[in-house]
């Protein structure tokens, strides 16, 4: 099949994570063309290899993955529809086993825990919450409260529930196929890191780009 009036269509990734040493074409995105030939061979197209002591972070600009497909093949024409610039990180898998991951974890829980409870005590203490439901108490019942009752117990499991609710975990499983909160915002900050490392790289000069 001639390579004239054929166009691969490249979808590109922000940001792309790898545990080979070697980035090729397929890494950075999904890709699709008419003749499955030519998909193949630019699927094996190297775009760059991680050397032993360097960052294991690189932006490659798809101008340069558009360079390489038209060195091998002139007359393909290149559509990218997704990002114009990849973030690709090496990963290293072993490197995040062991006991000191299960220790990192225990002491990110503790603190998160510990944390939040603080911060609710705090809060309550703040707004006098123990006064309010005195008063409250009072004015339903129209007598002084002799210790926590119904109205304490009450605020506490809603306060369980609407964690839970708001979450939108129980344990590990998601109540709802929405996304919750904190997902929202990790994906957020997620692709704010990966902007700012791409433009960071840009003015810096290290993007691997078109000369």
């Amino acid at each position: 099949m001639s390579t004239n009036n054929v166009t691969l269509y490249l979808k590109a990734e922000q940001n792309v994570e790898l545990q080979s040493e070697d980035v090729y074409v397929k890494d950075i995105g999904k890709m699709i063309c008419s003749d499955e030939n030519i998909l193949a061979k630019v699927k094996t197209i190297k775009l760059y290899h991680f050397k032993k002591g360097e960052r294991k972070r690189q932006v490659i600009s798809i101008l340069k993955v558009i360079e390489e497909i038209e060195k091998l093949y002139p007359n393909v024409t290149v559509e990218n529809i997704g990002e114009i610039d990849v973030l690709v990180e090496q990963i290293d898998v072993d490197k995040h086993k062991g006991p000191v991951q299960v220790i990192k974890l225990i002491f990110v829980s503790a603190i998160s825990f510990f944390g939040t409870a603080f911060t609710i005590m705090a809060f309550h203490n703040d707004i006098g919450i123990n006064e309010v439901f005195t008063k409250f108490y009072e004015m339903i019942m129209g007598q002084v409260s002799d210790g926590y009752g119904i109205l304490e117990l009450s605020y506490s499991l809603g306060l369980a529930v609407g964690i839970i609710v708001f979450f939108n975990h129980i344990g590990g499983r998601r109540i709802t196929k929405d996304p919750t909160p904190i997902e929202v915002e990790m994906r957020v900050y997620e692709a704010d890191v990966n902007k700012a490392l791409i433009e960071t790289a840009d003015r810096e000069g290290k993007t691997i780009d078109v000369d």
